[in-house]
Formats: structure tokens, sequence, C-alpha cells
């Protein structure tokens, strides 16, 4: 039995449960934020939080992320160029952590969401125990998608000596911040309730 067939309503800010008041209005009675029954518009929004970072994808693999410069000489780099580069330089654990963080870790969690959408929408035969693990190893996931951004980042900072050497963060840096902070958001804009109603319409019509 789920919690709305049960007329309690759940805060999304402090996941206080309350039960509906007319006569106070749809307000938590805890932090007094606007309580809904599932959040507004949750699929469209995610759907277009998942689109936009698909497209700013490719900017983010395809531009130059960094630029590293010695005796005042360099060439940009890609996400993959820099993962080539450090494996020809020997140095194949760091290349692969490189290559899970930035390019498999943001394209699972794009089309795991992908997927988690199109199932609800459609209704696919797939249990909620699958799809709501998929959901939070999505959330769990996402932080780690920024480990190049942190690298370079440090990298800028720290390496700056004129014209002996120095890091420059290219138009790809920012596209894959973008592409990481907006799947972030698409990840809490989904709301995993749907999940589970979805599993409801299933049954019924088993």
């Amino acid at each position: 039995m789920r919690a709305i067939d049960a007329g309690i309503l759940v805060c999304d800010e402090c996941h206080q449960l309350n039960r509906p008041q007319p006569e106070e209005g749809q307000t938590c009675r805890r932090c007094g934020a606007r309580l809904y029954a599932r959040r507004p518009d949750s699929l469209v929004r995610t759907w277009a939080l998942l689109i936009t970072a698909t497209i700013l994808y490719v900017p983010a693999n395809v531009l130059p992320i960094m630029t590293i410069n010695f005796f005042g000489t360099g060439a940009p780099s890609t996400i993959m160029g820099g993962v080539i580069e450090l494996i020809h330089a020997d140095m194949i654990p760091i290349a692969l952590v490189v290559f899970i963080a930035s390019i498999l870790v943001p394209t699972f969690k794009l089309v795991g969401i992908a997927m988690l959408l199109y199932s609800v929408q459609r209704h696919l035969p797939m249990s909620p125990r699958q799809r709501i693990l998929m959901y939070r190893f999505i959330e769990w996931i996402g932080r780690w998608s920024m480990l190049d951004i942190f690298v370079i980042a440090i990298l800028v900072a720290l390496v700056s000596f004129g014209n002996l050497a120095s890091i420059e963060a290219n138009l790809g840096a920012a596209a894959f911040g973008s592409v990481v902070v907006i799947t972030m958001i698409a990840a809490v804009t989904f709301d995993p309730r749907l999940i589970w109603d979805n599993t409801e319409v299933e049954d019924e019509n088993a």
C-alpha cells in the first residue's frame, strides 16, 4: 500500500509525513513547504534536462578539455586524447580511472536516466526493484563524474610558471562540467515514486 492511498503526503523538503488539511492549505506542518502528491511535471522536466545534457555531451568530448604548455609550447587535449596519452606514458591505472569517471560514468547516467523515464512512461516489463536500484546507483555515482573537473581545477591553480609550464582549462571542461551538473539535477527532478505508481498500473492490467 502506498502512502498516497492512505491519504498521506510526503514533504519533498524535510520528508515529514502529512495528512491533507484543506482548511489550512497543502503545506507541510513541520517546514511549511508546499505539498504535492507527486513532483509537478517530473517526467517533462527530467526529459528536458536529459536532452540538454545529451546535447552538451557532444562538445564535452569533441572540444579540448585542457591545454598543457611546456616551455611555451603545448597542444590542447580532449578527454579521450588525455586517456590515450596516459596509456602511452604507461600510466594505465590512471588512464583507467579517468576513462571510467569521465566517459563511462556520464554515459551510464544518460542511458540510465533515459531507461528509467522510458520504462515508466511506456510501462515496460521491468521490476520496480530493478528500477529503484538503478535510480539509487545513478544518484550515488553522479558525484564521481566531477573527477576530471576537480583535477583540472587543481592543476590550473597549482601549475602556473609562466612560459616554463602552465595548464589552461578549455571549452570542453565547461561543457563537461555542465553535463555533470545537469544530469545530477535530472536525477533529483525525477520522482522515484512514479516507479511504484507505474507498478500499480501494471498489476491492474495483469
